[in-house]
């Protein structure tokens, strides 16, 4: 058996402004709090003598190792970011950004709003402008009729309202 995986696909480069001011802390808090406090701790169980049997030590190089490649990543992801802060001439439509309440045929109603793929952990009704729904969402408008693939079926959505909200602070 190949250890070979395919790449995953590029996630699109967008995010609110909100959603980057939340990166940045993020790297922030990692690089000035927590990454001086676990190189501290290091340095003090490195002095406590054999380190392949100093727990505190082999879990502080592997905390380390963590924080590191986090920064690596949100260094690169931020600088590749396109922060959208404008909203579209046309706000009845779906774009980037959008609060859309959507409703299936048994009348059940969902919010949702589009967003990049580095937010969606933040508020459980957001989705990633990559999702097939969202997909399905963009360039459409309150009273559509969408089809979109979930879980091996297909499901149909009817969008009940677009609106578009400044970013606060979740």
């Amino acid at each position: 058996m190949s250890r070979y995986r395919p790449p995953s696909a590029q996630a699109s480069p967008y995010i609110t402004r909100a959603g980057v001011a939340r990166l940045r802390a993020e790297l922030q808090r990692l690089w000035k709090i927590e990454r001086p406090q676990v190189t501290a701790a290091v340095s003090e169980a490195a002095k406590n003598g054999d380190r392949s049997e100093n727990g505190d030590y082999i879990y502080g190089k592997r905390r380390l190792r963590e924080i590191d490649r986090r920064v690596r990543y949100l260094s690169k992801r931020l600088e590749a970011l396109t922060v959208v802060e404008q909203l579209p001439a046309d706000q009845h439509k779906v774009f980037f950004g959008a609060w859309c309440t959507v409703r299936d045929g048994e009348s059940t109603i969902t919010r949702v709003r589009v967003v990049g793929s580095d937010e969606t952990d933040v508020h459980p009704e957001y989705i990633s402008i990559d999702s097939p729904l969202a997909r399905a969402l963009l360039n459409r408008a309150r009273g559509d009729e969408i089809e979109f693939h979930h879980n091996g079926a297909i499901r149909t959505l009817y969008i009940e309202d677009v609106v578009y909200e400044q970013d606060v602070e979740d």
